[in-house]
């Protein structure tokens, strides 16, 4: 295989977000490209995803991941077809006097990446959100063209994109392992012994991508953490932006004209849940923490009516940031995973800056260097200066 391949043959293992958005650019680039899950299209925490769509980070590479995903949530049927269902609503962090002076730096530095966002007070808050209590918020930052999306449809038309551009999806069809010749990949073997060969090999599974590299010697380290997300109804009078709220320690969105999607990021975290067998119900008392918290910013919602909600699995890396980038020890096998609940939101440039390094050895929409497999293995792990001390609904880094 050349330098430039874009001929090459590559398989892609996992049919999530990411894997969809990576076969997407492969396939377009001109690869000969391969997706294999043992479920479905979206079958995993992609179609579980808060699908946020904001773009502010602690860690400049990943706000730069978000940035220029961004652009493609707003003009989705341009660039890759179909619907994404984004709706711009805005989105603020908001911080107490704690992380006042962490929030300043980050909104410069966000500023520097490209990022349309500024330092908003409490009181230029209120405006923005009259329905929010602001009187404990010291500063927000604020992004005016945010929002979320639709996570299964966004999942579901980049795979028909990658599909329009020749790709191919062999659903319920597990993989058993990776295959190698001396140092180089050379394919995989499905579930029923069958061998499938290729010039590279992308793994892209989630939770499950540490059993598939053990037995090459490597690991990440990744946990497989339980995450809800509940649903409420909101009366019609009542409108608010997407906010990360470090204070009582809650993330929550519109979803609709009438609902409310709240989450409180690892709260109770189940580490090494089985992402194979776990209840995928809300529990009751998650149902009760979640409600008054969000209360707590939107006091309008004490009361709000439960309607539905759902868990997945977050694939928790030890820094709680993804590792993407060539696997040490064989050559031409990457990995695209331990997104730790931020894959949504960045899997387009993901996609993108995956295949060019797959392709032609480096990667130029974004330098995915930061985030590569050495950092694991030499216990360096990525640590930002103006990380927030985060509220007690949060496990994972902004």
């Amino acid at each position: 295989m050349t330098q430039t391949a874009s001929g090459a043959n590559v398989i892609i293992v996992g049919a999530g977000v990411v894997g969809c958005s990576i076969a997407f650019h492969l396939a377009r680039a001109g690869a000969r490209v391969r997706v294999f899950d043992k479920g479905g299209i979206c079958a995993g925490m992609s179609a579980r995803s808060g699908a946020l769509v904001r773009m502010h980070y602690t860690f400049a590479p990943e706000a730069e991941l978000a940035w220029k995903s961004h652009n493609y949530f707003q003009n989705w049927g341009e660039i890759v077809g179909g619907r994404c269902g984004f709706v711009e609503t805005g989105f603020a962090v908001v911080v107490d006097e704690r992380n006042a002076s962490r929030l300043r730096a980050n909104v410069t530095m966000l500023q520097s990446v490209g990022v349309n966002t500024e330092v908003v007070t409490a009181a230029e808050l209120r405006k923005l959100e009259p329905h929010a209590f602001v009187d404990d918020v010291a500063l927000a930052a604020y992004e005016p063209h945010s929002g979320y999306a639709d996570p299964v449809a966004t999942t579901e038309s980049l795979a028909s994109a990658a599909k329009r551009h020749g790709a191919e999806f062999l659903v319920n069809t597990a993989v058993a392992g990776i295959i190698h010749s001396g140092e180089r990949v050379t394919g995989i073997v499905d579930g029923v012994g069958r061998v499938h060969e290729a010039d590279a090999v992308c793994v892209v599974a989630g939770p499950w991508t540490d059993a598939l590299l053990a037995p090459l010697g490597v690991k990440i380290g990744i946990k497989s953490e339980r995450a809800q997300i509940a649903f409420f109804k909101r009366p019609p009078q009542i409108q608010h932006c997407i906010y990360i709220d470090t204070i009582a320690g809650s993330y929550f969105r519109p979803h609709g004209g009438d609902m409310t999607l709240a989450g409180l990021g690892g709260w109770k975290a189940e580490a090494e849940a089985n992402p194979d067998d776990f209840r995928e119900s809300n529990d009751d008392d998650f149902v009760a923490a979640v409600r008054e918290r969000l209360a707590k910013r939107i006091p309008a919602m004490a009361d709000a009516p439960y309607s539905r909600g759902h868990a997945g699995i977050y694939d928790v890396s030890p820094d709680a940031r993804a590792v993407m980038g060539r696997v040490p020890g064989v050559e031409r096998l990457f990995v695209a995973a331990g997104f730790s609940g931020t894959g949504f939101k960045t899997a387009p440039t993901v996609g993108a800056s995956m295949a060019e390094l797959i392709l032609n050895c480096t990667s130029t929409t974004v330098d995915l260097t930061p985030f590569g497999f050495d950092r694991i293995l030499n216990g360096r792990m990525i640590e930002s200066p103006n990380e927030y001390e985060m509220g007690a609904g949060f496990g994972h880094k902004l």
